[in-house]
């Protein structure tokens, strides 16, 4: 299997490298043939820095989304998972499904489940951070750009950057009347309606309102003795919306953003002991549309999510001051059969599928939920040599969460209750100076003030397997100074050169979920200092872009989460160093004037460097980390969890006139090598590498002043299915990448 996983990479870099040949020689004979180039790509401008800028020309490492590709990719009702492995160094999961996605960037993530867990990666949403896990599972749609920075971002962004940073910018209002509508439908009765409309109301003001409706239908049966039901997991029906208002002065803006999400549906699927013991591959005979569960039943998952944010800009010719002013509220009830099977072996009963240790039925809730943002920022807008930003960040977050335990034997009465509250108060100050030092070199370079404080409470009131009440608290406060110098060379007026350091930290993290257990555990801050350096260039008259980066990082107590293990419960931890360096790739490429290609690659090694880091290891699995008598598996130079070392990303889009309209035909392939579920190493929970393809083609045409276009799509092409997530404290529990979904859409679009 390791053969074929290095030669699916080999086959796809290959085919890279055979593209690049092909533009070349495609370029260079169409510039003899016309004298230049007829078709070049478009300049993309990004907000990666809080100013639109050329992304050719910043110091960051960014790739953005955009177009055909983020059309293609969200196919198929896709939620925001649809990132994973399409952006050099980026991988996306979940172990709750549609919902609480848990993001990797150069192999820096965090696999915590609680509903408090904190990330090293930053969601940034119409430029407001989306703190709590739960707001960070917003459905993508009406959106014009996504941005993913690499590296830390703890000047500009503050906390909670270290690993980089993932923002999503909506298309905004203006005077001109738009609108689109998109219906789809597709495998196991799926389907997918998104529209917006946007016009001017006045000669100031204009609106512009989006909405989306998801729904799939139930599709897994459950064939546990005594709890058979046809159709009871596997489906959701999903509601979302955004409203926006924008004034447009002379010399002020005003956009104020309504944002709502109601999500009804079900809860991942696990399978239970979906691996044989001493394999990571799926056993044989399992089917994605049948499960052992003996408390489907029950399972469901609830989400609602609401916000508003005003954003104020004033231009003072020479300045400009921009106030953002946001709330943001989330609510989740999700109930799961967490073992995957039925019955209790320990109880001397029947089991299935397999050995099932004890029955595991939990759910996890947000009842209260507020987030508040105020960002104040100055900007200077001179035409000479010298540019800064100043400015003042405030955050102030109430949350609440319960944790339920259920007693599936007993017709899943509850026997089990905790519930923790956590409040945080942070604010920084920060700036950033860009100073023009020549016509090709330019510098800039950032300081930010950081202060973070928390106060959290935790008390089990009903306690499972007669464990009896227990109470936790914690007051973790920290401040640090982040920073970060970079330059850009301009080499030829077609390529630059850019070098950074950065530095940027976590604020201490607490995890509380003393239902399974009495701890409560805190881990202290952790900080990065990274350097990496790279090219951008735009090559062959405008018809190709090649970016590469490489960088080195060292963090200091990063901060980790032992999840599961000897019991279903999590536990914070700091190793005294990770180490992490690689590089990543960028491309595209105008093949023809109707061919166009992109390939993204990247390496990541990480590895954990503490030999005083000691685990408990799972309850059925193999691990073959060494084990210290008394202290349990040494994790100390293991790679970090959820952290391919490959992932690559090739596209291909191809059209040609028809008629009045366009034949197009777009296909996506992506690769992720394998990696490792837990901070120790196992066979069973090792995830093989996965390979997906998409296929996209239709057809589109002009109707006066409209545009129409019908098309069938199909997502992992090839229904390559392996175990993605673990769950490894009672059996060998897995889940599951999506199948193959196909499917048909329309679209149309006013003008």
């Amino acid at each position: 299997m390791k053969y074929l996983q290095k030669s699916k990479l080999a086959n796809l870099i290959q085919g890279s490298l055979f593209s690049s040949l092909v533009v070349s020689g495609a370029a260079f004979a169409q510039g003899e043939e016309a004298g230049a180039a007829s078709s070049q790509l478009e300049v993309i401008q990004v907000t990666a820095r809080k100013r639109v800028e050329n992304a050719q020309e910043i110091p960051v490492a960014v790739s953005a989304l955009q177009g055909d590709n983020l059309d293609a990719y969200s196919s198929a009702g896709m939620d925001i998972r649809f990132m994973n492995a399409k952006i050099p160094s980026l991988s996306v999961e979940s172990s709750f499904g549609r919902t609480f996605p848990r993001f990797y960037v150069r192999g820096l993530g965090n696999t915590d489940f609680d509903l408090n867990a904190s990330q090293p990666v930053s969601l940034v949403v119409d430029d407001v951070v989306q703190e709590n896990p739960i707001l960070k599972g917003f459905p993508v749609f009406d959106i014009e750009r996504i941005e993913v920075l690499r590296g830390p971002q703890g000047t500009l962004f503050g906390r909670n950057t270290p690993a980089g940073l993932v923002k999503f910018d909506s298309v905004k209002p203006s005077q001109e009347f738009d609108a689109y509508t998109s219906l789809s439908y597709g495998t196991r009765g799926a389907m997918d309606f998104e529209g917006a409309v946007g016009t001017g109301l006045t000669d100031n003001i204009s609106m512009r309102v989006s909405t989306l409706w998801q729904e799939k239908d139930n599709y897994i049966d459950t064939v546990a003795p005594g709890a058979e039901q046809k159709d009871v997991l596997g489906g959701y029906s999903e509601k979302a919306a955004r409203v926006q208002f924008l004034y447009e002065g002379n010399d002020f803006t005003g956009l104020l953003n309504f944002r709502y999400r109601d999500l009804d549906g079900e809860p991942i699927v696990f399978y239970g002991n979906l691996m044989d013991v001493g394999s990571n591959k799926i056993r044989a005979g399992w089917k994605d549309d049948v499960v052992h569960h003996d408390a489907a039943k029950n399972a469901t998952q609830q989400v609602e999510t609401q916000g508003v944010s005003l954003k104020l800009e004033w231009d003072l010719n020479d300045h400009t001051i921009t106030s953002i002013s946001a709330w943001d509220s989330a609510e989740i009830f999700s109930r799961a059969d967490v073992d995957g099977g039925y019955g209790c072996g320990f109880c001397g009963m029947e089991t299935g599928h397999g050995f099932i240790p004890f029955a595991a039925e939990s759910a996890d809730a947000i009842p209260d939920h507020d987030q508040i943002t105020q960002e104040l920022r100055l900007s200077s807008n001179f035409s000479g040599d010298l540019n800064y930003q100043v400015g003042v960040f405030y955050f102030d977050e109430d949350l609440t969460i319960e944790s339920f335990s259920y007693d599936t034997l007993a017709n899943g009465a509850q026997n089990g209750y905790a519930v923790q509250n956590q409040q945080t108060k942070a604010w920084a100050l920060f700036g950033s100076v860009d100073y023009t030092l020549s016509d090709a070199l330019k510098v800039t370079a950032g300081l930010r003030y950081s202060d973070d404080e928390k106060d959290f409470v935790a008390e089990r009131i009903q306690g499972p397997f007669g464990s009896g009440t227990a109470f936790g608290e914690a007051n973790p406060s920290d401040d640090h100074v982040s920073w970060d110098l970079s330059a850009t060379y301009k080499l030829t007026d077609d390529v630059n050169l850019f070098a950074r350091a950065a530095n940027s930290f976590r604020a201490p993290s607490i995890q509380g979920r003393i239902l399974f257990g009495d701890e409560v555990t805190v881990a202290d801050s952790e900080t990065i200092n990274s350097i990496e350096a790279g090219v951008k260039s735009d090559i062959l008259d405008g018809r190709g872009r090649l970016n590469m980066t490489v960088f080195y990082y060292q963090m200091d107590d990063q901060q980790l989460t032992a999840v599961g293990g000897d019991s279903n419960f999590n536990r914070l931890l700091n190793a005294d160093k990770t180490t992490g360096y690689g590089f990543e790739m960028d491309s595209e490429w105008v093949l023809a004037d109707d061919l166009f290609a992109t390939f993204n690659l990247s390496y990541n090694n990480t590895e954990l460097k503490d030999d005083s880091l000691y685990l408990p290891g799972c309850f059925g699995c193999t691990i073959t980390d060494p084990m210290v008598e008394g202290k349990g598996y040494s994790i100390d130079g293991n790679s970090l969890p959820h952290a391919p070392e490959w992932i690559a990303n090739f596209t291909l889009r191809y059209s040609k006139e028809i008629g009045d309209g366009e034949f197009f035909a777009y296909t996506d392939w992506s690769y992720r090598s394998e990696i490792d579920f837990f901070l120790y190493r196992s066979v069973e929970f090792t995830g093989e590498a996965l390979f997906e393809g998409g296929l996209r083609t239709g057809y589109n045409w002009a109707s006066g002043d409209n545009e129409y276009e019908v098309a069938a799509f199909a997502r992992n092409l090839t229904d390559e299915r392996v175990v993605i997530g673990g769950v490894d404290f009672n059996n060998n529990t897995g889940i599951v990448n999506e199948g193959r979904f196909v499917g048909v859409e329309f679209k149309a679009k006013f003008f």
